[in-house]
């Protein structure tokens, strides 16, 4: 592990919140000032073949950085963002929960929700509560 990937990976584990490059060059350069955006790419790049990372593509957005190494999903936020771990319940096997073509080898499996995080949910639970409010201190 060279300095450049060591900067970048404690980078990355500093702040579990599946970052982008950019955000991780961000970090990376408070810790090495003369690290360059395109070494960041790169180690990213080393650290996610070599296993250490998760690379999480999310439709059409940057990608993003994921530490965690255990089986999981991730939930992307459709209001703020947030990219959330979801860990499995039990350790299961795709073919035991999803319905798959006989003879189908998989090698690696992505899953991924969308929807509203907990607080965004409850924001915008409060909002309707917070116009009622409004209105009834205007009346």
């Amino acid at each position: 592990m060279t300095e450049q990937r060591r900067t970048v990976y404690d980078a990355l584990m500093e702040e579990r919140n599946h970052p982008t490059a950019v955000e991780v060059f961000m970090r990376a350069r408070n810790r090495m000032p003369s690290i360059s955006l395109a070494t960041v790419y790169n180690c990213l790049e080393t650290l996610s073949s070599c296993g250490l990372v998760k690379t999480v593509n999310l439709e059409r957005g940057p990608a993003r950085y994921c530490p965690n190494n255990q089986e999981h999903a991730h939930f992307y936020c459709n209001d703020c963002g947030t990219v959330l771990d979801l860990p499995l319940r039990a350790r299961r096997h795709p073919e035991d929960v999803w319905e798959l073509p006989e003879q189908l080898s998989i090698s690696h499996h992505e899953v991924a929700f969308r929807g509203v995080c907990p607080k965004c949910a409850m924001k915008a639970a409060q909002l309707p509560e917070q116009r009622e409010n409004a209105q009834n201190t205007k009346e």
